[in-house]
Order: structure tokens, then sequence, then C-alpha cells
């Protein structure tokens, strides 16, 4: 798959392509930065975990937090450095954003403004950051399991978001009783297990609605997925995104603008090692 180096540590502001599948190296910046996918969708890795970003959503990284990325359908990637004097969050920890028609444009925009100084650009930072003051988060993070028994049990659901076992059956194949993996689940990751699941199931409808080729039908990725019918996956959806499977597939589809265009002139995928 094409494995992309970070830009230098100084570029935060950029706008590039990034072809399905495509993966950014292990990286941090001096600035805050902001993730974003205005087509596609797009995985971000901590230490801490994983967050997923689709079209109607941003990330918030901190500075100093190494992350990587990766594409799930062609992705437009757009990221915004932030002055560390000008956070408008105070956040210390990578977050989900929910992202609005109008802190979208400003994110597309801003950032292919890329390192130029003009004054529109700094007009343009100005109107984003009041913007992020108001923005809510949202719980789309998929925390990382320290236990060792409660990441075989994250392991195997990670590569089968189908799998039906209760908390018990997957106890029993990862040495660990069901009360126990209970208590790991709310005290590592925060969350009880099937909200973590849920979680899981839709991190892996996400990747499904904007894989390339042809495309599944709503019912088949529920069922991928784990759901057992197509209206509780919508319901499920609905709930944390706010609009329908369908709905999101439209939004994760083509959204070119002329530095999303000149981007993917430029952008070659190469094979490299990670740094």
């Amino acid at each position: 798959m094409p494995v992309f180096r970070h830009h230098p540590p100084h570029v935060t502001t950029v706008t590039r392509f990034l072809p399905q599948g495509a993966e950014v190296t292990p990286h941090h910046h001096d600035v805050h930065q902001i993730v974003y996918a205005g087509r596609g969708v797009l995985t971000v890795t901590t230490d801490a975990g994983s967050w997923v970003t689709p079209a109607t959503r941003a990330i918030w990284i901190p500075a100093g937090t190494v992350h990587e990325h990766r594409a799930h359908g062609d992705t437009d990637l757009h990221t915004v450095g932030v002055p560390l004097d000008a956070d408008p969050l105070g956040l210390d920890r990578p977050a989900v954003l929910a992202v609005g028609p109008l802190l979208r444009e400003l994110i597309i925009a801003y950032s292919g403004t890329g390192s130029r100084r003009t004054e529109e650009a700094r007009r343009l930072l100005t109107v984003l950051l009041d913007q992020l003051r108001h923005t809510p988060l949202q719980a789309l993070h998929l925390p990382r399991a320290r236990d060792p028994r409660l990441a075989a049990v994250c392991a195997a659901l990670r590569a089968d978001p189908a799998d039906p076992r209760p908390l018990a059956a997957l106890g029993a194949a990862a040495g660990a009783s069901e009360r126990t993996l209970a208590r790991l689940f709310r005290a590592e990751l925060g969350m009880t297990f099937p909200q973590w699941r849920t979680q899981l199931r839709l991190h892996h409808a996400l990747v499904l609605l904007t894989q390339d080729g042809p495309a599944l039908s709503v019912t088949a990725i529920a069922h991928r997925c784990g759901w057992a019918s197509a209206s509780a996956f919508i319901d499920a959806f609905r709930r944390s995104f706010g609009h329908t499977p369908g709905a999101h597939r439209a939004l994760a589809g083509p959204a070119t603008t002329p530095a999303t265009a000149a981007a993917r002139t430029r952008s070659r995928p190469r094979r490299s090692a990670s740094p």
C-alpha cells in the first residue's frame, strides 16, 4: 500500500490527496493541528487509541502528540496548524470535533493557503478559531487496551466486528472472566463492553461506506459489522452521526476543490519505511 512520509515538522497547514489505503508515517508537530477529510474517511492513531474522521467530523491533535494516518477510500486530507498561544479548546488529548458547513469551508479554504501568511489567511484563521470555540466534541474514539487479556478480546473483535460472542465467551478464549473483562473495559477504556463494541462497529461501517469498488448495500454493511438488521444499523448510525448511512455515503463522495485537485496532481504514491 502507498506509504507517505509526513511533511517537515513546520509544515502543519496543507491540503493533500491520499489514495485508498495510503498511510502517513508516525510524526508530531510543535503546534496543535486539526485533521479533516473533505472526502473519504481518515483514521488517526496514537498510543492512546484510534480516532475516525468522516466528512462531518475533524480531529484535534495537541502539540507533541505522535500520530499516524490511514486513508479509507480516496481521501482529500486537509490539515490546519494552530499556534500554541491561540488554542481555542484547551485540550491535552486528541478529540473528535463536529464539523458543520461553515467550519468545513473554513478548514478547506485555510488549508489551501499552505504556509502563506497573507492577510486573507490570517482572517480565515481568526474566524476558524472562533468557530472552534463553539464546536461540540464527539465520541468517536476507540481507546487502546493495555491489559493483555483485554487487548486479546479487542483484537478478536477488530478482526471480525460481526463476531456475535458475548463477553463471557470472549473472556474464556482470552483467559479472563466476564466480570474481570467488564471491569477492565470500564477502567481502561472508559466505557462498557456494549458501548465499545458499538463504537468499533461504527468505525468499521464508516470504512465500508467509503471503500473503492462496487458499493455494498446498507444491509450488507449492517451484517458485516454485526447488526442483526439494516434498521438497527441505520438507527445506531443516525444517533451517532445525525444522518443515515446513505446520506453519509453522499457526503463522503467527491468534493473536489481547486486545492484538492492540485494536491491530487502533485501526490504520487510511493513506498518507504516508517521513520
